[in-house]
């Protein structure tokens, strides 16, 4: 009887073990390399990234395009405002922080001055990108006025947010010290004030469309500080420009047509 020949012993399995370990090696450094950088928007889309795509099998392209975002910074300026193009329109991008990352980055460039100074802040929060704007740099205590001093930091405000399709919100605040003069009864009245100087400065002076913007007035019902101290007190006075992303969008009143449907009560 002929003895069944064994199959040959596969020597190669080694490989995907290994291949294996060298994908989780360069997660590991990507990993490391994102928290060593300033910018922690971008540390955290990277190691969202990295998550995503060890569940997915796209590590390498998904980390390609992370980090190739990096080295295109030098042309920011022509093309990193620009929306996503489907047909023609601009369009939002459908991440969760992604669409406004170029946008803040640009920003901390054109206004580092005055965020050294004091006088504004830029941050990522899920709604989308805010910008800062402390009272005391923009406006009198107590008034509703734009200082003219601060036009070119304004100016430099809308330069940027102006190529984006993505609707903006600009948001009064003050402290928790009630306030009655002449002109105002409240702090809603003088937040609200604040927010509609500032809709029409950007409508006017620098033109941005008026059905791109919303106003909102909150007193000192959100407050980023302690008013317990003036210091503290100093941060709640500010006025918020808030540029909305997709996540933000979710939360804002649709738009109105001849095809809403409305329900009447009686």
């Amino acid at each position: 009887m002929r003895r069944r020949q064994e199959p040959p012993e596969n020597h190669e399995r080694w490989l995907v073990s290994y291949a294996d370990f060298i994908t989780l090696l360069f997660a590991f450094f990507v990993v490391m390399y994102a928290h060593s950088q300033v910018n922690k928007e971008r540390a955290q889309q990277i190691s969202e990234a990295v998550k995503r795509a060890l569940e997915e099998g796209q590590l390498s392209n998904i980390l390609s395009g992370l980090l190739g975002a990096r080295k295109d910074r030098g042309n920011a300026p022509a093309t990193a405002l620009q929306g996503r193009e489907q047909g023609g329109v601009n369009q939002p991008s459908s991440g969760f922080y992604a669409e406004l990352l170029p946008s803040l980055e640009l920003l901390r460039e054109q206004l580092k001055a005055e965020i050294e100074e004091g006088k504004m802040s830029l941050s990522m929060e899920p709604r989308g990108l805010v910008i800062t704007l402390r009272q005391a740099a923009f406006f009198p205590s107590g008034g509703d006025a734009i200082a003219p001093e601060t036009y070119p930091s304004l100016q430099k405000v809308a330069d940027a947010i102006r190529p984006l399709p993505n609707p903006v919100r600009l948001e009064g605040h003050t402290d928790s010290v009630p306030i009655r003069n002449a002109r105002f009864r409240s702090n809603w009245e003088l937040s609200a004030a604040r927010s509609i100087a500032m809709l029409e400065l950007f409508t006017t002076r620098y033109k941005l469309p008026r059905e791109r913007l919303a106003i909102a007035g909150y007193a000192e019902t959100i407050p980023v500080d302690t008013n317990d101290t003036e210091e503290g007190r100093a941060h709640n006075r500010r006025v918020d420009i808030v540029v909305l992303n997709k996540a933000g969008l979710t939360v804002e009143p649709a738009m109105g047509g001849p095809h809403r449907q409305t329900t009447n009560q009686k």
